[in-house]
């Protein structure tokens, strides 16, 4: 009986031994990368935002305004930069971007006010959508829609 039991007890332990490989190939393992696409995370939490209502001079999830949106998402998220506090001030620092080459997190800007003047500032969140802070809150927008194509001025990279 105790020859039968020491038999078995090796035979447990060589399987053991053999199928651990095994199942560590079959284990989930997280491949943690060094570098942060910080227009990524940029765009992801200008996403999570979503929702959160309008305020005119807003600077926080109870309430935003455009230019007041784009700075908490930058100092908010990965980045975690200080930008300017108005749209104007936002458009003069970065590098310009064509809108065909934007990425993740760029900034877009509009002239939603007088004709040809920087008066709106959202991020850009890839496939040809923005989110920003509208008079109707925290939105995604196609930048195709005509309002906002005919209303276009440009693109700001700020994250080197």
């Amino acid at each position: 009986m105790k020859r039968g039991l020491s038999i078995w007890k090796r035979a447990v332990t060589v399987f053991t031994l053999l199928s651990f490989p095994f199942f560590l190939t079959l284990w989930p393992v997280s491949q943690a990368s060094a570098t942060i696409n910080y227009g990524e995370e940029a765009a992801a939490m200008a996403e999570i935002l979503i929702g959160s209502p309008y305020k005119y001079g807003g600077i926080s999830p109870e309430g935003f305004d455009a230019s007041g949106f784009t700075q908490y998402v930058y100092k908010e998220a990965a980045t975690n930069m200080n930008i300017p506090r108005t749209s104007v001030a936002q458009y003069k620092i970065g590098k310009a971007v064509k809108q065909t080459d934007l990425q993740f997190g760029d900034l877009v800007f509009y002239a939603t006010g007088a004709k040809g003047k920087v008066s709106f500032v959202a991020v850009y969140n890839g496939n040809g959508t923005l989110i920003g802070a509208t008079s109707k809150g925290v939105k995604k927008i196609k930048m195709s829609d005509k309002y906002w194509k005919d209303r276009y001025i440009g693109a700001k990279r700020i994250i080197k």
